[in-house]
């Protein structure tokens, strides 16, 4: 599975920027997992890329601080028996990683006034439920 993956738009990682690591996966496989290295690790220097733009970068440096070690970001994948598609489902999770982590903020929220509706059916509701606490008790004389 040759790189370049994509990202967003233009934008890719290259091949020759991710680093494979690979192991014996604990998932499906039967006796056949006991002797191939089929869980896959894909290694990403984000800090030293040149494949993202700077702003790119600093956005997904900032998000994914928690994820970083030394500024690599790393993805594993070992849900199939095949190394070859565990390998397609990890770069695929880092693309998709790398893609969330650098988008641009969302626009901010606005705040709106109040619909009347919504407030007539707010003071319609208090009032039906202080009628109903009125009604219960207090004003009955038993002796």
């Amino acid at each position: 599975m040759p790189g370049p993956y994509v990202i967003r738009g233009s934008v890719s990682l290259p091949e020759s920027e991710l680093r494979w690591r690979f192991s014996r996966s604990s998932g499906p496989g039967g006796q056949h997992v006991n002797t191939s290295d089929s869980r896959v690790e894909v290694l990403f220097d984000l800090r030293a890329t040149r494949a993202l733009p700077e702003v790119w970068k600093q956005r997904a440096l900032e998000r994914l601080a928690g994820r970083l070690s030394d500024g690599v970001v790393s993805v594993r994948a070992d849900e199939h028996r095949s190394q070859w598609r565990n390998r397609e489902t990890a770069a695929k999770r880092l693309a998709g990683l790398l893609a969330e982590a650098s988008a641009p903020p969302p626009p901010p929220r606005r705040a709106r006034r109040v619909p009347r509706g919504v407030v007539e059916r707010r003071l319609a509701d208090k009032r039906r439920r202080a009628e109903v606490k009125r009604g219960r008790g207090g004003g009955r004389d038993w002796d």
